[in-house]
């Protein structure tokens, strides 16, 4: 797994944000290139900002039961994977926006470094290691630009 607190790293994924244009079209699922910059900055905004609620006790035990080793593991996602209703994005995004909070989130990310993360709780899935965040950060993005050839 590539390691997103790697500026290096870091900077190869905002070179493959930067290469999407709003007529690049997915090579499997229904998400447009908008819906899908909107959907990994979900995974940022839970992480980095208060704007999400945290689910309930019983939901929370089955993330962390079934959803959370799939999610942080290196394993790649499987193409037409389902996804949280929370990360669902139906309605058009504005895809310059949604580009610039994605670069802004990466680049957040990058100067707060992976000490940051470590311990640090997850509004899913409890306290997470840097690498189960790495794993998470890196893999859910690597998959959607993927998803759109880039």
């Amino acid at each position: 797994m590539k390691n997103i607190f790697d500026k290096k790293e870091t900077t190869k994924i905002i070179d493959r944000i930067n290469n999407l244009e709003t007529t690049s079209k997915p090579q499997w699922g229904k998400m447009s290139v908008d819906q899908m910059l909107a959907h990994c900055n979900v995974t940022y905004e839970m992480a980095l900002d208060n704007i999400h609620t945290k689910p309930n006790g019983f939901k929370t035990a089955i993330l962390k039961l079934l959803i959370k080793p799939i999610v942080v593991s290196e394993k790649p996602y499987k193409k037409n994977s389902k996804t949280a209703p929370e990360f669902l994005i139906t309605s058009s995004k504005n895809f310059e926006t949604e580009k610039e909070r994605l670069i802004n989130y990466l680049n957040k990310t990058q100067s707060l470094g992976a000490n940051y993360f470590e311990g640090k709780e997850s509004l899913s899935f409890g306290k997470l290691s840097k690498q189960e965040w790495n794993n998470m950060f890196y893999k859910h993005l690597d998959h959607h630009l993927n998803q759109f050839g880039v």
